[in-house]
């Protein structure tokens, strides 16, 4: 009869070592998941009670104390223009331009957008590089009023469960006319209504296409593509918006063509054909 072959025991040790490394590496991994989810348990009860907001204006934002800080820090004087006003109180087509640029889906999503957020990563894997944000509107809102502008993901982690309370409590509508009157429109500058006085002279419900198109364009940098200063993204940025106003059927033909010289003019120079094509 053959005998069986019984491991060594420096086999039975390295066998012995790989099963505890496996058992090593599960405790880690239910250990994390525990942790995150004491972190979101504990986050989540101290999230900012945002049922005030369905029918108060906020004073301040953590965005506006943020700057105010950094003004001080530089030694500057604090500068925050703002006025407060309704949606009905903006041009549409400066509210539709804001939604093309910046939350294309605001009205389908309850303030994450998951297609958003596949197409960035897919871009970003093409690229081999961080690509475009994936923020929606609500998202935007929640950061501006409760948290600052730093990029980790403890942070994007409190942005998210903030933007899911607000569509939970407040209405889109609500949602939007909040983010209208406190994104940052350049320094010192928030709300639409400031925006368009400090920019254009005027009240928000006077904005024509174009300059609608022109604030909407801001939002990605709001204090470096400024229009008295005439940089060629935010011109190229603001046809981008015009073109996509009218393939949506928010402006018509002949709006688009009157907003396009109008950029043309404020400008200085005409706008070559690719401008209006569709933004990647």
């Amino acid at each position: 009869m053959q005998k069986t072959k019984q491991p060594s025991a420096g086999a039975r040790r390295a066998v012995g070592k790989r099963s505890g490394s496996g058992s090593g590496w599960s405790r880690w991994v239910l250990g994390g998941w525990l942790m995150l989810a004491l972190w979101l348990g504990v986050e989540f009860a101290r999230m900012p009670d945002v049922s005030s907001l369905r029918t108060q204006n906020p004073r301040t934002t953590a965005l506006m104390a943020q700057r105010a800080e950094e003004a001080l820090e530089a030694g500057k004087k604090p500068r925050a223009r703002q006025s407060w006003v309704s949606l009905g109180a903006v041009a549409p087509h400066a509210v539709d331009a804001v939604l093309i640029s910046e939350d294309a889906r605001f009205y389908k999503h309850e303030g994450v957008d998951w297609t958003e957020v596949e197409n960035a990563f897919q871009q970003s894997v093409r690229e081999a590089r961080l690509g475009r944000g994936a923020s929606t509107l609500t998202q935007q809102l929640a950061k501006n009023l409760y948290l600052s502008t730093d990029r980790s993901l403890l942070r994007k982690g409190k942005e998210l469960l903030i933007a899911r309370q607000l569509e939970d409590r407040l209405s889109k509508q609500r949602i939007l006319a909040l983010y209208l009157n406190v994104v940052e429109w350049g320094e010192g500058v928030y709300g639409i209504e400031a925006a368009a006085r400090e920019h254009f002279g005027l009240p928000a419900r006077s904005l024509s296409v174009a300059q609608g198109a022109m604030l909407a364009a801001m939002l990605p940098a709001p204090r470096r593509w400024l229009p008295a200063q005439r940089p060629e993204t935010l011109r190229t940025r603001a046809g981008v918006i015009i073109g996509r106003l009218e393939r949506e059927g928010r402006i018509s033909g002949a709006q688009a063509r009157e907003a396009q010289a109008e950029l043309s003019r404020f400008f200085g120079e005409p706008s070559a054909p690719d401008l209006v094509a569709e933004a990647s």
